[in-house]
């Protein structure tokens, strides 16, 4: 995934680059030779990561909403003017928010949906023909662990994970033919700021926090690989695998987790 024989580096659009997950992922993926454009709302923190990037790289900084039909329209906009065609489209932006159902209004739910779920796929769809144009290439979708393993006092974040893996894998059926493939990743809790809003499960389940080089350096990996999805390593991916044969035992377990769950956070990816 480094180098095209035709086009020269790989060129990559990573969402929700500022900060976390997604600045690991474009540091990573720079050192790695792509070329980098990363978009995010919070213009200062997009070059903050582009001055961390290895000398001579010369990302593109596109300050945007994807949640926004007009900022969406900049984004390929801005990709097609400078590359002509995007080898790998990551979409990594979202919100996470934690607390009992019954407190989150309308506005909360639809934040939740609008920026995990409908704007990945609107800007995937939009971005379509630049994808096309650089086949082969790859959507990269990071989900959670919550997208498998629903957890209580998640209820909003894991529903809209849970969307976004199943639209993975509908993408991945779709476009296979085309020659474009797609990648769900599922990453555990990672030591980012968005982890806050796990602080009361963190503390009552001793769950471990991944460092976001480390879970960058997994989905590149992945990315290289060609694969439908990659998991983190460990129990995870065996509780993922009970989940799927019998959950009942999974619901018995987090079950007892419910009560320290009640207190609401929100943090953005």
């Amino acid at each position: 995934m480094r180098r095209d024989a035709q086009h020269g580096p790989r060129r990559v659009l990573i969402t929700g680059a500022g900060s976390g997950i997604g600045r690991a992922l474009a540091l990573e993926a720079a050192a790695r030779g792509m070329e980098v454009a990363l978009c995010g709302r919070r213009r200062g923190a997009l070059e903050d990561t582009a001055a961390a990037l290895p000398p001579g790289a010369r990302p593109l900084v596109i300050s945007a909403d994807i949640t926004s039909t007009a900022d969406r329209a900049r984004i390929v906009a801005r990709i097609k003017a400078e590359w002509g065609a995007l080898h790998v489209l990551v979409n990594n932006a979202g919100v996470v928010e934690g607390g009992p159902l019954e407190t989150f209004d309308d506005a909360a739910l639809e934040d939740t949906f609008r920026t995990n779920v409908l704007a990945p796929m609107a800007l995937t769809r939009d971005l379509a023909p630049l994808l096309a144009a650089a086949r082969p290439s790859r959507v990269v979708n990071v989900g959670s662990v919550f997208g498998d393993i629903a957890y209580p006092g998640f209820a909003a974040y894991s529903a809209s994970k849970f969307a976004l893996r199943g639209f993975s894998s509908a993408l991945r059926r779709e476009w296979r033919p085309l020659g474009i493939g797609v990648t769900y990743v599922a990453p555990r809790a990672t030591r980012t700021d968005a982890a806050a809003a796990f602080d009361d499960l963190i503390a009552a389940t001793g769950m471990r926090l991944d460092a976001p080089d480390m879970v960058a350096a997994q989905i590149w990996r992945a990315v290289e690989r060609g694969r439908d999805s990659a998991y983190p390593p460990g129990m995870e991916r065996l509780f993922v695998l009970i989940q799927r044969l019998a959950p009942r035992l999974i619901d018995r377990a987090l079950a007892r987790t419910a009560p320290a769950t009640a207190g609401a956070a929100r943090a953005a990816a």
